[in-house]
């Protein structure tokens, strides 16, 4: 993974981030959140994975039903946001729309995937940090404005 601050000014910086073919962007961009104390911001990317797990979130049972895509696709659109979680670290929440070798597409929220060639992330941080906090009710956390 490489990354390059390419503006900031009054408390905003803008980074981009270039993850390179293994690495698994879930965990690398919460990790690069986390070092550069990123508490608001958002995030988009374009790219490509050999493979992925999206989510779709069953509300009855309160967790993620993983669906995987075990096959080289594009990342057509992958967007998000990063806060702060309960426990003081980058909570990172993103979705993606992903491009299968058919046309088709598959989508939901975005749980892990082995970048393949390469994914480019654009991430823009505002002044104001956002906070994410567990709903015991629906067994997820979400941003509190």
């Amino acid at each position: 993974m490489k990354s390059r601050l390419v503006w900031e000014e009054a408390g905003e910086r803008t980074f981009v981030v270039v993850l390179d073919a293994g690495d698994e962007a879930f965990s690398a961009l919460t990790d690069f959140a986390n070092r550069n104390h990123l508490g608001g911001a958002s995030l988009s990317a374009l790219g490509a994975f050999e493979r992925v797990t999206v989510g779709w979130f069953d509300l009855r049972a309160k967790t993620y039903r993983p669906i995987e895509i075990d096959q080289q696709c594009e990342g057509l659109s992958l967007l998000g946001d990063i806060a702060i979680a309960d426990d003081g670290k980058a909570s990172l929440h993103m979705h993606a729309v992903l491009g299968l070798q058919d046309g088709t597409t598959r989508g939901g929220h975005f749980l892990k995937g082995i970048v393949r060639p390469t994914l480019e992330v654009t991430v823009v941080e505002t002044p104001a940090h956002l906070r994410r906090r567990k709903q015991p009710g629906l067994g997820i956390a979400l941003v509190e404005p």
